[in-house]
């Protein structure tokens, strides 16, 4: 039982070192933003100003959004 779980654990951490974090995140292309902080934060794995803004909801969206759900519940 315990050998099991020592080759399981010896499993796991062998697959976390072979993964390469956003490795299969870069295209060869040229990049017109880059070192933009709004488009993509201040570093790779953080989150872009961008998404922190905040916008006032509108009553018609509301609406819009009711009547999908409603016709996704139907199908």
């Amino acid at each position: 039982m315990k050998i099991k779980n020592i080759l399981g654990l010896v499993f796991f951490v062998s697959i976390l070192a072979s993964c390469d974090y956003q490795k299969q995140n870069k295209i060869e292309q040229k990049d017109l933003r880059e070192g933009d902080e709004v488009v993509y934060g201040v570093h790779p794995d953080s989150a872009a100003r961008q998404t922190k803004l905040k916008y006032a909801s509108k009553p018609e969206y509301e609406v819009r959004t009711q009547k999908i759900k409603e016709k996704l519940a139907k199908q």
